[in-house]
This record gives structure tokens, sequence and C-alpha cells, in this order.
């Protein structure tokens, strides 16, 4: 251990560079074991989805043999699992599953080429002693999904990616790849969506064109943070998810929560950053509040920046989505209220095209609070945080 020289001020220890080195040190080794946890529990979830996809099919296969048997038996599993382990378990997620296991019915132990793979493999020993401590609690379930977890040395959100690969060949392929890699799943992605193998097999020069897709780009890099946030992760945890890409985008949105609430009794509050898929692609609505006047759900989006026509038909994707999964019989359409918060300007916008007649889109604009009014909340709001912030 270091001594310290009497007399030693804690502000002389603080700014020795010794102390930086410190803190180096303490996040490379936090971040290592964020990684690790979320591999960790990235490994058993995709070990679980694959037995679970299996004894869907054997299920399917011993039942009925009519049409729409199975996709009766999803639904109806839905239902059960989703009121016992939460949102996790939908008719689209169970259904997935049952791809997952169609695609690798035969599960295989693969080779870890690389040692950054983007799965990070579970070390034997954390293995042997995940088994030993299922064992000496008689959990064989628990023991199983770990011994088949080595099978899967990807994480499930690179196999969800796979599952869209129809080819096998290029599915293997992609998947071969991924592993000596070490691809993220954006990379993986961004292979996929750019024919990489269709480009390779076509390519005279098949060695170079490996050597450059390889190269990860800045954007393919997936954090720590972002790791241990993964929806999908989440999902399996049952755990909630909320977070904001920025400090100032989180006190706004805690504002405009109270704001809003303030207003009067009409705004009830539902949830923020209320997660959602559509397809294969995870979204966030940033405040959900139900209007009791109007029984409507109102979705609200905030933009740290310029609004553009992008913003405006995600906002309209939202609207769908909330009509067909959020919406409880009895209630109005919902309505979008997009809140746009640049340096020098604030501007907030009703999506009112979706309802069905102009007669319901004026009662909507009657009950709901002005638009330059909530502009007005918005800019001020910004403009104490910044400058608190600067303060």
């Amino acid at each position: 251990m270091t001594s310290i020289p009497a007399g030693t001020k804690p502000s002389a220890l603080l700014s020795d560079s010794r102390y930086t080195g410190l803190v180096a040190e303490v996040t490379r080794l936090l971040e290592a074991a964020r990684r690790l946890s979320a591999r960790a529990v990235n490994a058993v979830m995709t070990a679980t989805y694959w037995e679970l996809g299996r004894q869907i099919v054997e299920f399917e296969q011993g039942g009925e043999k009519r049409a729409g048997y199975g996709e009766e038996l999803l639904q109806r599993l839905a239902e059960d699992l989703g009121r016992r382990f939460g949102r996790g378990y939908s008719y689209q997620n169970l259904n997935k599953f049952r791809q997952f296991y169609l695609a690798y019915a035969t599960a295989r132990i693969l080779p870890t080429v690389s040692g950054e793979s983007a799965a990070g493999n579970l070390s034997t020993l954390s293995i042997e002693s995940t088994l030993a401590a299922a064992s000496a609690q008689h959990d064989a379930p628990a023991a199983k999904a770990v011994r088949l977890a080595t099978a899967f040395p990807l994480p499930w959100s690179h196999y969800v990616r796979l599952l869209a690969v129809k080819n096998e060949t290029a599915r293997r392929y992609y998947e071969t790849e991924a592993l000596r890699g070490g691809w993220s799943v954006r990379q993986l992605d961004r292979q996929i969506s750019t024919l990489f193998y269709e480009r390779t097999a076509l390519s005279r020069d098949k060695a170079a064109m490996l050597t450059k897709g390889a190269k990860a780009r800045p954007q393919d890099r997936v954090s720590a943070d972002e790791e241990v946030k993964d929806p999908l992760v989440l999902e399996f945890l049952n755990l909630k998810d909320e977070y904001s890409e920025s400090d100032l985008e989180e006190m706004l949105l805690l504002h405009l929560e109270k704001f809003l609430l303030e207003l009067g009794g009409d705004f009830a509050f539902v949830g923020r950053q209320r997660r959602l898929r559509i397809g294969d692609e995870w979204y966030r609505v940033d405040l959900l509040f139900f209007h009791r006047r109007l029984r409507c759900l109102v979705v609200i989006d905030l933009k740290i920046g310029k609004l553009t026509h992008a913003d405006a038909g995600q906002m309209h994707m939202y609207l769908n989505y909330t009509r067909e999964h959020w919406m409880e019989e009895g209630e109005g359409p919902p309505v979008g209220l997009i809140l746009c918060s640049r340096s020098d300007d604030a501007l907030a916008q009703y999506a009112l095209e979706g309802l069905p007649n102009k007669v319901l889109a004026r009662e909507y604009r009657l009950a709901l609070p002005d638009e330059g009014r909530l502009a007005a909340e918005l800019e001020q709001t910004r403009q104490r945080l910044e400058r608190g912030h600067r303060s």
C-alpha cells in the first residue's frame, strides 16, 4: 500500500494523477462487470427461449391436427404467461421462440473463435458454479437452462435478427462471422441489410471482402449501459424500462409530466418511456397519459432539436400501435402530441389526422391544452433548466 505523507491535504490527493488512474481502472472494472452480467443473463435467456419453443412445438405435434390449432395455443399461452410473467410473453414473442427452436432444433456447441465475441461466453467456472448451485437446490430446469446456454454463444438479440434471414446457408454464414468477428447486433444488422453474404459470394476476392466486412464502424458499438438496458434483457427479467437520452431530456420530461397533471383533473398519468415493439424494432414513447374527459390515451413524444417529417411519421406509427394494443374497449381514438425543444425555439403539435371525422377533431382541440401554451411552457422550462445547469 502506498503511504501518504503526513500533512497531505485531501485535495492534493484528489488532484494526483494516481486518482485519475484509479477512476479509469474502477470504470473499466464496472463496465466489464455490467457487460458480463448482461451476457450471462442473455445466455440463460436464449437457452430458456429455445426450450420454451421446443415445448410448444412438441405440444403442438401431440395435439389436434387442424388448421388454427397452433395459433389458438399461442394465443391462450400468451394470455396465461402474460398474467404471470409480464409482457415479454406476447403471441408474437411466443411465435418467435417457436421459430427459434425450429431453426435450431439440434442445439449444438458452437466454437467461440474470438475471445471478444459478441456473446462474451460464460466462463467455464461460472457455468460450473451455477450448475453446482442449481444441483444443490435440486433445480433441474435451471441446471438444464445453464447447460443449454453453451449451445447458443450469441445474445438473443442476434438470433432474433438471424431468424429474419430465410436462406439457411446465409443464416449460418452470418452466425459464424458474428462469432468469429465479435459483431455487435448493430453490425450484424448492417451486414444482413446490405446483403454481405450475397456480395461476398459474388466477389472474386472473398478474403478481402471478409477482412473489410469484419471491421466495425463507430455506430456499431454497443456500450455497457446499453447491454444492461437491452429491452430484451429487461423484458426477460420483467424489470421496469425507463431511461432518457440526456439529463436535459430527463428533466424536461419530469417537468412536463408535472405541468400536465397540474392543468386540472383531465390528465391521468399512465407511464413514462413506455416501450413498444414493431416488427423486430424497439421504440419508446416518452410520456403516456389518459385524458378523462375525452376518454382517450395521449401519446407524447419529446424531440430535442428540429422537428422533421420522420418525427410526424413516427408519431402516426405510435398511434396505430396504441389503437391496436393499448386501447381499451369504449375508449376514444388516441391522440399524439409532439413537443419539439430547440436551442432557440419550442413547438407543440397535435397529431389528429387519424381521427374519424372533423367534428371529433374539433372536440379534441377544444378539450386539449392549447399548443401555444404547451410550447411556451416547454421553452420556459428548458431555459430555467439550462440556467440552473450553468449555475
